[in-house]
């Protein structure tokens, strides 16, 4: 039987065979979803070479996808990419610059 090393130590990331951090819930996820939806199929009635070939096909997308994105954005690089989607790429200002440099008096009681 093969023993499979998770983690490395206090302090370093979650890795297995090379996925680092979200990656392994995504993989995870993503096969576990896969398992479900050809179980499904299956017990709906759907013939078993059209299961197999969705199981086999989507876990293999799953598995290509999830790699090529480890890959690309490395360990945070997911989040960052995320991250930048949500901020505005320019702020419009559209009061005279007189109105933002001016103090507000306020009354004093």
């Amino acid at each position: 039987m093969n023993n499979y090393n998770i983690n490395k130590g206090i302090g370093s990331t979650v890795e297995f065979k090379g996925l680092k951090a979200q990656y392994l819930f995504i993989f995870a996820g993503g096969l576990l979803g896969i398992l479900v939806l050809v179980m499904i199929l299956y017990i709906i009635g759907m013939s078993s070479y059209i299961c197999l070939g969705l199981g086999i096909g989507g876990a293999s997308l799953i598995i290509w996808k999830t790699f090529s994105l480890n890959k690309k954005y490395g360990e945070h690089g997911l989040m960052k990419a995320g991250a930048k989607k949500r901020h505005p790429r320019y702020i419009i200002c559209r009061k005279p610059i007189y109105r933002y440099v001016s103090s507000v008096k306020t009354k004093q009681l």
